[in-house]
């Protein structure tokens, strides 16, 4: 997990970038991005916001697969029991929500800290956002980030789909080695496409103060006035008493549809899917060769 963070992290920083209205329009494509990156911030402004999620990489990763385990052998009568597809995909969807109270809190500091052009500490951020709102301010977006990571019953699905289908060939079954890793590649790209629109929505909650107005985190990390390249008017008739739109998923998703339509919740989809290819083929072929070593 935590190799695969150092990796994929910068491909992170790009994602948020294009999915924060204030600064998305200064990037044309996933390596224009980063080469805007290094040339302004240098080779660190990708690594902005690595503190928090290597910080809880370890636990995290170790906790996914345990809430899998758990999740899955509930649903069983026998330990030796093969699990369904169906089965399999309820399992991962509770693992998600079981993470999401580690995630939540994590992403929300990793996004103030990706989306400042200088840097500012995790410390520092925490703390602000605790002086904010205190504790449940940590947990801005917790609804969006739950139905992110309900994408982890798509995800483990196609795992172990992909998987199963792969063994049913003698050729693949002589190399072992290279299933897990391919169904990593797939569990990847399925798992981020099923639920993408709701980590657009959860960005862009938690890039903003919670608040009766718009607030953006350009450099400090200290609330400024100036709205997101928008004017601050009322999000909708669903939040119509507050002039920040990004206050409910809600509003959220009705002020990003009606301003840029339905390809904003698609934005940054490019970078994640490089970053889940090799990220994912690394996790569970780590995760493979670590079950049967135990074992």
């Amino acid at each position: 997990g935590i190799a695969g963070l150092f990796v994929g992290h910068p491909f992170d920083t790009v994602k948020v970038r294009f999915q924060t209205p204030s600064i998305a329009g200064k990037y044309h494509s996933t390596f224009h991005a980063i080469s805007t990156i290094v040339r302004e911030e240098k080779i660190v402004g990708l690594y902005k916001g690595i503190p928090s999620p290597l910080a809880t990489a370890a636990p995290l990763n170790g906790l996914i697969f345990a809430s899998y385990r758990l999740f899955l052998n509930l649903q069983l009568d026998d330990k030796d029991t093969i699990p369904t597809l169906a089965q399999v995909g309820f399992a991962g969807a509770f693992t998600g929500i079981v993470c999401s109270l580690v995630t939540t809190p994590t992403e929300l500091i990793k996004i103030r800290q990706q989306d400042q052009l200088i840097s500012t500490s995790t410390k520092q951020i925490a703390l602000n956002i605790y002086k904010e709102s205190g504790v449940p301010g940590l947990y801005r977006g917790i609804t969006a980030t739950i139905l992110r990571d309900i994408g982890y019953g798509a995800y483990f699905l196609a795992y172990e789909g992909t998987c199963r289908f792969l063994n049913r060939y003698d050729s693949m079954k002589e190399l072992s080695s290279v299933v897990p890793m391919i169904a990593g590649a797939v569990a990847g790209i399925v798992g981020w496409g099923a639920t993408f629109p709701f980590d657009v929505v959860k960005t862009r909650m938690q890039g903003t103060v919670q608040g009766n107005t718009v607030h953006s985190l350009p450099r400090s990390g200290i609330p400024n006035t100036n709205p997101w390249q928008y004017s601050s008017v009322a999000a909708s008739p669903i939040n119509a008493m507050t002039s920040n739109p990004y206050q409910t998923v809600a509003s959220t998703i009705y002020h990003s549809f009606r301003n840029e339509g339905a390809g904003v919740f698609f934005r940054g989809l490019a970078p994640t899917l490089i970053r889940a290819i090799p990220v994912n083929m690394v996790t569970f072929a780590t995760f493979e060769i670590t079950v049967h070593a135990l074992s």
